[in-house]
Order: structure tokens, then C-alpha cells, then sequence
């Protein structure tokens, strides 16, 4: 597999995942990992670049799913290394010490991340 990541990327990874989580949570409730069908529609609800849908993908759907995206769109993109950029982005790069590629979201240790969570509290 390459160690490419998409060439169209958000100019704010993090304000771009906090967003897509947050429309992945209203309309589909607290799930480990979305299909990609949804992060697809959630993108597209709100108003981002299609071509940002594989960033989504590698932060909210399995592995499994982001390679079907992938191999349907003909993309050759690395999972780990955009799930890594994402989430160095998201945490302002204190994942460095914890950050499994295979982890869920929902699996991030419990620390300060300014606000990020808040959205969460309404599916607790």
C-alpha cells in the first residue's frame, strides 16, 4: 500500500472532524465506527468538498470501510498515516503518545481537549 494521503485535504482538520462527528453523532447516534455511506451524506449535508470524504473516513469508519471507499473511488490512499494526521490534528498533537491506528474514537483517553467533546455530553 502507498503512503499517500488524499491531495485535496481540509485547510482545518480539526474544526472539520469536530463537524462531521458532531452531524455523525445527531443523526446516527454514539457508534464506534460509521459505514461510509454515512460519512459520505453527513460530508455532503454540510457543504464540504466531496473530495474531503476519505478524511472523514479514516477518522469515523473502519479500515474496512475506508479501503471499500477507496476502492471504489480508484483513490490509493494510506490509512494509517491520514487516520494519524487527523488525529494529531484533532488532539493538537498529544496523540503521539497514545495514538493506535486501530483505535476508535470512542476509545481516546478521557483528557481536556478544550471543549472538543462537549457534543458528546447530549448522546452520554
Amino acid at each position: 500500500m502507498s503512503t499517500n494521503t488524499c491531495s485535496t485535504t481540509p485547510l482545518d482538520k480539526k474544526a472539520f472532524g469536530k463537524a462531521v462527528g458532531h452531524e455523525l453523532l445527531r443523526r446516527h447516534g454514539k457508534q464506534r465506527t460509521y459505514p461510509r455511506e454515512a460519512i459520505l451524506r453527513t460530508v455532503d449535508a454540510l457543504s464540504f468538498p466531496a473530495d474531503w470524504s476519505c478524511w472523514a473516513m479514516c477518522l469515523f469508519a473502519s479500515r474496512d470501510e475506508f479501503e471499500k471507499h477507496h476502492a471504489i473511488t480508484g483513490e490509493v490512499c494510506d490509512y494509517a498515516a491520514m487516520k494519524s494526521e487527523m488525529v494529531s490534528a484533532m488532539t493538537e498533537g498529544a496523540s503521539s503518545s497514545w495514538f493506535d491506528v486501530d483505535m476508535s474514537w470512542l476509545d481516546w483517553p478521557d483528557f481536556d481537549f478544550s471543549g472538543f467533546f462537549d457534543f458528546l455530553d447530549i448522546f452520554s
